[in-house]
């Protein structure tokens, strides 16, 4: 249990070889419920991306793909996640499309009114409260942008319930519950969206 509990907590904020496990592992495993959340992507054009809990940077690669027009700006607060993330989007990098840094949700180093789009994708759980850092993300969006948040865990499955007594600071929250911090942080017109046969949700919403 020890081992198991050690690396499953590489979640919150990968460092050292387990860490370099955990986030190889989050950019395959994550993969198909990442891709579903991007699909529902499909009536903005954004050119200005932040990319919040950017974790081994796969997501941030496939944003890259998806809005060949776009930049990418992706945060993480473990130098671990920024040293992999920057290692995978290297060529993108080095063509000006992105930038990967180190930051705090809560305290986000970036502009204000800047970004079209935010995204946050299975990584909600570890934040230092969700008003607080929802009003950050709303800070940085232009009027009309859009924040997508994409979980795993709907806060009900017995799984997530099970992790949130292993992994310390992890809370799985409920879409009501994610619905309810976001609309005290300044956005409107916020759409849920659960899978049909698992517990991963989509939530979309406009400052």
């Amino acid at each position: 249990m020890g081992l198991f509990k050690d690396y499953v907590s590489q979640t919150r904020k990968p460092e050292g070889t387990l860490g370099k496990m955990m986030l190889k592992g989050m950019n395959s495993g994550h993969a198909k419920m990442a891709d579903w959340g991007l699909s529902h992507l499909t009536k903005i054009a954004p050119k200005e991306i932040a990319e919040l809990g950017c974790g081994g940077g796969r997501n941030v690669g496939e944003l890259l793909k998806k809005y060949s027009d776009a930049n990418v700006t992706a945060i993480d607060y473990s130098p671990l996640s920024v040293e992999k993330a920057t290692e995978y989007n290297k060529e993108e990098i080095e063509a000006g499309r992105c930038v990967v840094k180190e930051g705090d949700v809560s305290r986000l180093p970036l502009e204000e009114g800047k970004f079209d789009l935010a995204t946050a994708f299975e990584t909600i759980y570890f934040w230092p409260g969700l008003e607080k850092c929802f009003g950050e993300v709303a800070r940085i969006l232009k009027p009309g942008g859009y924040f997508m948040i994409v979980n795993e865990s709907d806060g009900t499955d017995k799984a997530s319930i099970k992790f949130e007594k292993i992994i310390e600071g992890m809370k799985a929250h409920t879409s009501d519950e994610i619905e309810e911090a976001l609309k005290a942080a300044g956005f409107s017109k916020i759409k849920v969206d659960h899978h049909k046969s698992k517990p991963w949700i989509t939530v979309l919403a406009k400052k």
